[in-house]
């Protein structure tokens, strides 16, 4: 029997987190574990829970307290579940204080947090804070103990402050003054392990990790792009689900590894930590990429989704290191994280969610590249590179999804969805409305051809048994 891992009290928001005037909604309270399959995340009552995070790596170090409250309320509002933040930030975290003028360490040792007695003076209390108000929202926080340069310096900054020893410490420390708050635990922090004392930190932390918050502690481990944590950490008893960086690219090559890592035994869920960011500048060089559009980082989203993820993260390059006047900038930057909240493809993330969530099943849906008919041997349509085309559908095969990443016609094949007849809806991943294409039979081939929205548009085919009844894709079951 596969060990259940548990989110303690989890709130689960009911009818979406935050009113129109800011008071909170009501919620329940409900648990997290893994799925008995090992694919997905679940609630206690069984029901399929949706990672949809957001990248927010400076939340405790950069923002005041009412900017994290600022920043809260908006993603919650937003249909976020997810927020990822890490404790020693990688932005100088150690030496460079807060806005209020807090550290975390002393003497920048992981094994004496520098704690200040009252309620509100030190860094710590400031984190429990943000944490609190972001549970209160309905968000669970992904909460990264370090950035890896902490313990493997890479390409970062450092300073490199921990060993195993430490590590085991920091890890126990920390699980115990979390580990009754509702957080998803994430170790790594963009560094991938070199050394074998490399593994040997990852493993203590996550053993002191366990020893205070219990072997129900969910823990995954962030690397760096391109790669993922079932490298190194697959078999891994505390590695409860897996987390990938397909990186910062256009291209659907470099996430073909989504794919991957859900196909290995055991089964684990696989989660997107950390794709193209909207606003940063493509493979890390604007002037001969250009900045990530919405559509850039859309195009990941139902990638990843549609090949069986349990989960998306979406990220701002502004909103990552939540940059603004008092900060310098890192890759160029084009705006300040508080206007980042408004980005198009931030907005353009719960589409995704609300689209797969109306299909009973949504959970267990298998990638379906059969489902597509290729022309001239895959290299045009459905297509390759940045124009690739995506197909999921349910495990039953009720119901199937095309995602057509640039405006032009592709063919799908007979029986993609079960019965004699199908119902055929147009979704707009834009603006998350949907459009009936009426009947048609599954004993034929059928062409589909998108609006003429031109190279610059992706649209979403749905395809439903006709006798299922399932609602208008993105409404509520």
């Amino acid at each position: 029997m596969r060990r259940s891992r548990l989110l303690r009290s989890f709130l689960f928001p009911v009818l979406g987190a935050i009113t129109a005037t800011g008071a909170l909604m009501p919620v329940i309270a409900a648990t997290l574990s893994v799925s008995d399959d090992g694919r997905y995340l679940v609630t206690p009552d069984g029901e399929p829970f949706f990672w949809l995070g957001d990248t927010a790596w400076e939340l405790f170090h950069r923002l005041t307290h009412d900017e994290a409250i600022a920043y809260l309320d908006d993603r919650a509002a937003r249909g976020f579940t997810i927020i990822q933040a890490v404790a020693l930030a990688e932005k100088d975290g150690l030496n460079a204080p807060t806005p209020a003028g807090y550290l975390p360490l002393e003497n920048n040792d992981p094994a004496t947090p520098l704690i200040v007695d009252g309620p509100d003076n030190d860094y710590w209390d400031h984190v429990d804070r943000v944490i609190d108000a972001a549970n209160e929202r309905g968000l669970i926080v992904a909460l990264l103990p370090t950035w890896g340069d902490k313990w493997n310096l890479a390409w970062g900054p450092g300073p490199v402050v921990f060993t195993p020893e430490n590590a085991r410490i920091y890890g126990e420390w920390i699980g115990t003054r979390y580990r009754d708050k509702e957080v998803i635990w994430v170790l790594g922090g963009d560094r991938n392990p070199e050394t074998e004392e490399h593994l040997a930190i990852t493993d203590a932390m996550a053993d002191g990790i366990e020893a205070a918050a219990g072997k129900d502690a969910l823990i995954t481990f962030h690397p760096q792009g391109g790669t993922g944590s079932a490298q190194w950490f697959h078999d891994r008893d505390w590695l409860d689900f897996n987390m990938r960086q397909n990186g910062h690219q256009t291209d659907y090559r470099h996430y073909t590894g989504t794919i991957a890592d859900r196909n290995r035994e055991p089964a684990k869920p696989l989660v997107e930590g950390e794709p193209l960011y909207e606003g940063i500048p493509i493979q890390f060089d604007a002037e001969a990429n250009g900045y990530a559009m919405a559509l850039d980082v859309r195009r990941p989203l139902y990638w990843n989704l549609f090949n069986g993820a349990a989960g998306h993260t979406y990220g701002h390059n502004s909103i990552w290191q939540m940059f603004d006047e008092r900060y310098p900038p890192t890759l160029d930057p084009l705006m300040s994280w508080r206007e980042a909240l408004e980005a198009t493809g931030g907005d353009d993330m719960r589409h995704a969610k609300s689209l797969l969530t109306s299909r009973p099943g949504w959970e267990k849906r298998v990638a379906a590249p059969e489902i597509l008919i290729e022309r001239n041997g895959g290299k045009s349509v459905p297509g390759g590179a940045a124009q690739r085309i995506v197909a999921t559908r349910a495990a039953d095969g009720s119901w199937a999804m095309v995602y057509v990443a640039v405006s032009r016609p592709v063919s799908i094949i007979a029986d993609a969805v079960g019965g004699d007849t199908m119902n055929a809806w147009l979704f707009d991943p834009r603006t998350g409305a949907a459009q009936s294409l009426g009947q048609l039979a599954t004993s034929e081939e059928f062409l589909f051809t998108p609006p003429n929205g031109g190279e610059q548009v992706d649209w979403v085919l749905v395809l439903d048994t006709a006798g299922a009844a399932f609602p208008a894709p993105g409404q509520d079951r």
